[in-house]
């Protein structure tokens, strides 16, 4: 798994905790202070926030450790998949787009870099050269040719 997306999520992680552990403490302390605690917007606001951070944490850790059982030896060296670059021909527009498939955290359209989870990475994984996919996109459904692939093990 690619380092800096690992990074990434345990410096959020880290940050987190700190706002979770230290600072929200002291916010919910001091709108406790200031009295009534059925209308004080400050103790709901902080007890809102504590939620959200709480539940945050949750996600990016389980994010982490299942990014952590990415297994290498699972991933094709024939067919797409993770970490493969692959030139589509789409039918409709007559023209070719290249893609790297990558984890949702990297995925940047413009940049031609697709999530495995979204709908063009879902209908791409497992295809090989030459196999055509037709794929429900938000903007209906597009026809594309694949017609090179490169593996993540063809790039190392």
């Amino acid at each position: 798994m690619p380092a800096h997306i690992i990074k990434k999520l345990q410096e959020e992680i880290q940050t987190l905790e700190f706002e979770l552990n230290h600072e929200l403490p002291k916010e919910l302390k001091r709108a406790r202070a200031l009295g009534d605690l059925s209308e004080n917007a400050e103790f709901h606001m902080a007890k809102q926030r504590q939620d959200y951070v709480g539940a945050r944490l949750m996600q990016l850790k389980q994010r982490l450790a299942s990014l952590s059982l990415i297994n290498m030896n699972n991933i094709p060296k024939d067919r797409i998949a993770f970490g493969s670059t692959v030139v589509l021909y789409d039918v409709d527009r007559d023209t070719e787009v290249e893609y790297r498939l990558v984890t949702s955290e990297e995925a940047d359209v413009n940049k031609g870099l697709i999530s495995t989870t979204s709908p063009i990475g879902r209908g791409l994984m497992g295809k090989k050269v030459g196999d055509t996919v037709k794929v429900a996109t938000p903007n209906g459904v597009r026809e594309f040719e694949v017609r090179t692939l490169q593996t993540i093990f063809d790039v190392a």
